[in-house]
C-alpha cells in the first residue's frame, strides 16, 4: 500500500483530527507541513487549488480535501476486519454523527472564534452567550456517555476534538470563558477523557504554541476590522 501523506499545520485543529484517525486505524502515513511564514507551498496550491486550506490528504495521488470529508473517506475506504470503525454502522445513528460533527464546526467553533474575535463590551457579551448557548446541545449529547461515540471514541469525538486541542487557547487569547466545568459538567468530563487517550495526547501541539498562534490571529483580524485608524 502506498504511504498516506498529509499537508498539514502545525496549529490547525482540523488537521489533527485526520491523524487521530489515521492513527485508529493502524495506518502508516508522513506529513508535509505547511510554513505560514513562506506563504502556501506548490504542493497545497496543487492539491487543493479551489480553497487552497490544509489539511488535504494525499492517497497515491489521489487529494482529498476538507477534514470532515477526509474522515468519512478514510473510514470508507479502510473499514471491515479489524480496522477501527469511526461512523456509527446505524444509519441513523450515523446521520446524528454527522449532523452533530457539521453543528459543532459551524455553531460553536464560528462562534466561539467570533465571540474572541469582538472587541466591544456588550459585543462581546452577547457574542460569548450565544457561543455558550451552543454549547448547551454538545452538553445534552455527551450526558451520560463516557464518549459521543459511545463507550469508545468515533467520528463525532475527533470533529468535537477541537474543544480540548484548541478552546483552552482560544479562551486565553480572547480574554473569555466557554468550557465552565460547572456549567458542562459532563462535556468537560469528556474532553479530560479524550486527551488521556495515548494516541490523542501524542499529536496535541504545544499549549504556548496555539496561544502564540491564537493571539497573533486575533490581532490581525483586529488590525484588519473596518473603521480602525
Amino acid at each position: 500500500m502506498a504511504k498516506l501523506k498529509i499537508i498539514v499545520s502545525t496549529t490547525s485543529l482540523f488537521c489533527t483530527r485526520i491523524e487521530w484517525a489515521l492513527k485508529l486505524k493502524g495506518l502508516e502515513y508522513e506529513l508535509a507541513f505547511e510554513d505560514r511564514s513562506k506563504g502556501k507551498s506548490e504542493l497545497l496550491l496543487k492539491s487543493n487549488p479551489a480553497h487552497k486550506k490544509v489539511p488535504v490528504l494525499l492517497d497515491d495521488g489521489v487529494a482529498i480535501a476538507e477534514s470532515k470529508v477526509i474522515l468519512e473517506y478514510i473510514d470508507e475506504k479502510w473499514k471491515g476486519g479489524d480496522l477501527y470503525p469511526l461512523l456509527p454502522q446505524d444509519p441513523c445513528e450515523r446521520a446524528q454523527a454527522r449532523f452533530w460533527a457539521q453543528f459543532a464546526d459551524d455553531t460553536c467553533l464560528v462562534g466561539t472564534w467570533g465571540a474572541c474575535c469582538a472587541e466591544d463590551a456588550l459585543e462581546k457579551e452577547k457574542a460569548v452567550e450565544a457561543a455558550l448557548e451552543s454549547f448547551t446541545y454538545l452538553e445534552k449529547q455527551i450526558e451520560g456517555k463516557k464518549f459521543f461515540a459511545g463507550d469508545k471514541i468515533g467520528y463525532l469525538d475527533l470533529v468535537v476534538g477541537w474543544i480540548p486541542h484548541s478552546l483552552g487557547a482560544v479562551e486565553e487569547a480572547g480574554g473569555m470563558k466557554i468550557l465552565d466545568a460547572e456549567r458542562f459538567p459532563s462535556l468537560h468530563e469528556w474532553a479530560q477523557n479524550f486527551v488521556e487517550i495515548p494516541l490523542i495526547k501524542e499529536c496535541l501541539p504545544p499549549r504556548d504554541k496555539l496561544v502564540n498562534h491564537f493571539t497573533a490571529r486575533l490581532s490581525l483580524v483586529r488590525s484588519s476590522a473596518p473603521n480602525k485608524p
